[in-house]
């Protein structure tokens, strides 16, 4: 039995930081991501650009 997984084969002068990196780079781009461009994104965006979002006390 090896300790390395099968598919993560060894990088010729890869440090263990460099390999663990690595690793948690795969990881995290197997995960799924959320929808972007929803309807926060939207408000956040129209925020930014407008001071009335940012100031809703001052709404009638």
């Amino acid at each position: 039995m090896t300790d390395q997984p099968e598919d993560s084969p060894e990088v010729p002068g890869e440090t263990p930081i460099q390999r663990a990196l690595r690793l948690k780079k795969a990881a995290l781009a197997v995960k799924p991501k959320p929808p972007r461009g929803g309807k926060f994104q939207r408000e956040q965006a129209a925020a930014a650009n407008s001071s009335n979002k940012s100031k809703p006390w001052l709404t009638r």
